[in-house]
């Protein structure tokens, strides 16, 4: 397997530019302890950096000192590219340096874990960790965000899940029901077939090609492979030709070279906002996306692609399994999400402390202040079902997808493999057979992983 650029190419120059210690030295009987994250007063992660500085340090150093201890928070802002934040924090735990609690890209984790970077919460924090409250407000499948291995190394932030959107009045047009939900993808196929004879443009969009970039990947690959029972990356393996990636690109198949999506918008440079707004102006009976199309995209007042009658005329529904209880730990339904993670730094002169305060940030109260009034997705159930309340859709969400949803490996080697995957399907839109695109994914894979004993066929 290769391993991470961007945790390899560390060179002795870029090491002396790393932080330096967790924040400087305290007065006798104080502590001090420093939190890092790629966000910024007035720039990147504007909320959250206002959020850390103005409510949570205060507050964490008041209850502090409530117990009779004087405790001192500093944050490291940082405000950069997200590639140039995770060298950064690589180079500082490779340092031995580096803030005692650190964000991570949940995509990050497996890899800072390999590199020995990070450890499980309770080898660096103790026994403490296991007895948190918020386990039980987290549902399982959102604690994977932060496990590798089997190990739990970080709490999650925020998150999202991926559901199939359609439109009711072309639904209605086309003899459907509007309380869609589909049981198989049988029933996805049986749909589009019945809208394209109701005269819509396109009947199906299922992100495929490279121009989608990774939401081919996680709006489309990874939650089709995840309903035949399959990861990307299980058991310390890669998935490679196995027959559940070829149901998933026999799926495409159907879609793409049996008339029911638009092959040629999965190739074009703009295709995915392309297909924001042809779903917003009716032309598009099913598009499988993330809760952001909801919130951000067809958004009636401020939305990139806005729908004025967006609560009526929009349904939601989750992707069913290929078939009922054919999906990954025997699930009808599946998901897709992302999201960041919280880290302790395993080198933490004051560890136990600092996973008083990492808890403490993921509080429902600190959960709850860090949205600062808007209504997002969180990993905490209690704070899910108190602000998600007036938005059925993100609530959705929150209590039936993210309990089945399922995460990325936090591999270095995940983009690469990500954009095989997107090649795959690239071919099946073009016009190749099932076995030629699932051939070719195999070469790539082996070559990228490093060979076919790290494959699972």
């Amino acid at each position: 397997m290769k391993p991470a650029r961007t945790l390899v190419l560390l060179t002795a120059t870029a090491l002396s530019l790393a932080a330096c210690g967790s924040g400087g030295s305290s007065a006798p009987g104080e502590t001090t302890l420093t939190i890092t994250a790629n966000a910024i007063s007035g720039g990147k992660n504007s909320a959250t950096a206002d959020w850390t500085k103005n409510w949570l340090i205060p507050e964490f150093e008041k209850a502090q000192k409530a117990k009779g201890k004087i405790v001192h928070v500093l944050f490291q802002p940082n405000g950069v590219d997200d590639e140039q934040y995770k060298t950064k924090i690589a180079l500082d735990l490779k340092s031995g340096a580096g803030a005692d609690v650190i964000d991570l890209d949940g995509i990050w984790v497996g890899e800072f874990a390999q590199a020995g970077y990070v450890k499980p919460l309770a080898e660096t924090a103790g026994a403490q960790v296991d007895q948190w409250e918020g386990w039980s407000q987290i549902p399982e499948a959102v604690q994977g965000l932060g496990i590798f291995e089997g190990k739990k190394y970080g709490l999650p932030q925020g998150t999202d899940g991926r559901v199939l959107y359609y439109n009711k009045t072309l639904f209605t047009k086309a003899g459907l029901p509007a309380d869609w939900q589909p049981t198989s993808w049988q029933d996805i196929l049986d749909a589009g077939a019945a809208l394209k004879k109701a005269g819509v443009p396109t009947p199906l969009q299922i992100n495929a090609g490279t121009a989608m970039g990774e939401a081919t990947t996680m709006q489309g690959v990874l939650p089709l492979l995840a309903g035949t029972g399959l990861g990307v990356y299980d058991g310390g393996k890669w998935t490679g030709a196995a027959q559940g990636l070829k149901d998933v690109l026999g799926f495409y198949r159907q879609i793409y070279g049996g008339g029911l999506g638009d092959p040629r918008l999965q190739q074009e440079a703009q295709g995915r906002d392309k297909s924001f707004e042809q779903f917003a102006e009716g032309k598009i009976g099913v598009l499988a996306e993330g809760d952001y199309f909801w919130r951000s995209v067809i958004e009636p007042k401020a939305g990139v692609a806005p729908m004025e009658r967006r609560d009526a005329e929009v349904g939601y529904a989750l992707i069913p399994a290929k078939q009922p209880g054919a999906g990954v730990r025997g699930q009808d339904f599946v998901s897709m999400s992302g999201g960041a993670v919280r880290v302790l730094n395993p080198r933490s002169p004051n560890a136990a402390l600092a996973w008083e305060l990492l808890a403490f940030m993921h509080s429902a109260q600190a959960t709850e202040q860090g949205l600062a009034g808007e209504a997002r997705i969180t990993s905490r159930t209690d704070v899910n079902d108190k602000v998600l309340s007036s938005d059925p859709m993100l609530g959705f969400v929150a209590q039936k997808v993210l309990p089945i949803t399922a995460y990325r490996p936090g591999l270095a080697v995940y983009p690469q493999v990500s954009v095989a995957l997107q090649e795959a399907t690239a071919d099946i839109v073009s016009g190749k057979s099932v076995d030629e695109a699932a051939a070719a994914y195999q070469k790539k894979l082996e070559g990228l992983v490093g060979g076919a004993a790290n494959i699972a066929q």
